[in-house]
């Protein structure tokens, strides 16, 4: 039983060095097997723990490098569509100021404008018109390619930003004067039309002047007021200047006749109508129609006697409708 014992046991020797005695260590067989496996399990569990390890840093680090690609591509992205960004701001700026060019000088021509208008205004008269042979097409354009920096188009919207502070103050003078201007010259038309200037019938053919005369009934010597103007019966009679109707009606003497008064004291007197298409307190025109020539009240055919008042007084028309 000894004998059997001491097969199933194994002797180990350990020498340390050479001034130590051998020891003898005796161990049973099954844990001399025992030992050996528990350390290559330990180094198997080590070696597959190390490569699981070492398989989850690889796909980190390959999760990381699909990041930094992701990121890199997309600040490539980032950085074009900055570059189209900042190009489309170029266009925008370059449109704006030639857009802001363009509106500074119809600005200053209707300051040129607002100008002439009161020139017209200090004459009564018209100011001539000055007109530009230049315009800017879209169509058939060229030249060479010259890079645009960023400091130039710095520069560009600089001065589009001063052109339009210059358009503010021209806008800020204009709403300023303009009304002003326009209520003068409204008043000056007023006074221009309000003259009576203009011939009050289609013919021109005089039958009598203003003054002394033979009564073309009784002969004897008379004074006549006006003149008398020939033409056919339903000519259309104008106002001499524009106003307002005062008279519109009939007398004896006068037949069917029109009064219209105008600015600065002035009144102008249309008889012998054959009808009338006023009636006292319209509004009239310079030109408009007023009647119709007739043979109307004390008349020896049709024609319309036409007279300037001033002041109540009778003057000759001649010099205001020549």
């Amino acid at each position: 039983m000894k004998n059997k014992r001491r097969k199933q046991r194994m002797t180990l020797l350990v020498l340390r060095d050479a001034q130590h005695s051998v020891k003898q260590v005796h161990l049973s067989k099954p844990l001399m097997i025992a030992v050996p496996a528990a350390a290559i399990l330990s180094i198997s569990s080590l070696i597959v723990s190390m490569q699981i390890n070492s398989a989850r840093t690889i796909s980190e680090l390959e999760q990381q490098l699909t990041l930094k690609s992701l990121e890199s591509l997309k600040m490539e992205v980032t950085v074009t569509n900055k570059e189209e960004a900042i190009e489309r701001l170029n266009k925008a700026i370059i449109q704006l100021s030639s857009e802001a060019a363009q509106t500074k000088t119809q600005m200053k021509r209707v300051k040129e404008l607002e100008l002439e208008l009161q020139q017209f205004i200090q004459k009564h008269g018209s100011a001539g018109e000055k007109t530009s042979s230049l315009s800017l097409d879209s169509g058939n354009v060229g030249g060479e390619y010259i890079a645009v920096h960023e400091n130039e188009m710095l520069n560009l919207a600089e001065e589009t930003k001063d052109d339009f502070e210059a358009i503010q103050d021209l806008i800020k003078t204009m709403e300023s004067h303009i009304p002003k201007t326009l209520d003068q010259a409204v008043e000056t038309q007023s006074k221009r039309e309000g003259n009576p200037t203009q011939w009050p019938t289609l013919s021109k053919r005089l039958t009598s002047s203003f003054g002394y005369r033979h009564d073309p009934f009784n002969g004897r010597s008379a004074y006549h007021a006006g003149i008398d103007i020939a033409g056919e019966r339903g000519d259309p009679v104008f106002a001499a200047g524009s106003g307002t109707v005062t008279t519109a009606e009939r007398s004896g003497v006068r037949g069917l006749y029109i009064v219209v008064r105008h600015p600065n004291g002035l009144e102008t007197w249309y008889m012998h109508l054959d009808s009338l298409d006023v009636q006292a307190g319209d509004q009239v025109g310079q030109g408009e129609r007023i009647g119709r020539l007739g043979n109307t009240g004390r008349s020896t055919g049709p024609h319309l006697h036409f007279q300037v008042v001033k002041n109540n007084q009778t003057v000759n028309p001649l010099p205001y409708v020549q």
